[in-house]
């Protein structure tokens, strides 16, 4: 079984961003989001106007906590071969229930892609307000980066 990384968020936390799991580049990496194709992080230098991507990994995590966004993932192991969301087995969630405790300004929650995006319903229940986004991940790409662009801002959107 694989295993997800710890979440990046703290008690000022107002957005989290949540993944389905890491793939093969960032498990290798130990870094959210490490492929290099993955448009994670210059979708994020254009939303918050902040250049991510010439940054440190440990930076990058700084610069997203002072924008008070955090990074976890929807799932917490599973089984896989390759990188594909449609690889992973046996999958094991992970345990949002001490969220509104760990982060009380928490109010919006994205999910970057179809499979985190399936615990929306959960988070909104929960009383936060939710988007699902189109994934960052090279193998999407049936939209191009502006077209991904348009509906990542919705991150910063006013709540």
């Amino acid at each position: 079984m694989l295993t997800c990384f710890p979440p990046v968020i703290d008690a000022h936390t107002t957005v989290l961003i949540l993944g389905s799991f890491p793939g093969e580049a960032s498990l290798a990496a130990q870094q959210y989001y490490a492929h290099p194709r993955n448009q994670f992080w210059p979708l994020l230098s254009a939303i918050l106007d902040t250049d991510f991507v010439a940054q440190s990994y440990e930076r990058r995590l700084e610069k997203l906590r002072s924008f008070h966004i955090g990074l976890w993932d929807v799932i917490a192991a599973c089984a896989r071969e390759g990188s594909l969301d449609s690889a992973i087995r046996h999958a094991q969630h992970n345990d949002f229930a001490l969220l509104k405790q760990q982060c009380p300004a928490l109010k919006r929650v994205c999910f970057n892609g179809k499979t985190s995006g399936k615990q929306a319903p959960l988070f909104a229940d929960a009383g936060f307000d939710t988007l699902v986004l189109p994934s960052s991940s090279p193998a999407y790409a049936s939209m191009t980066f502006a077209q991904k662009l348009v509906q990542w801002r919705g991150i910063i959107a006013p709540i």
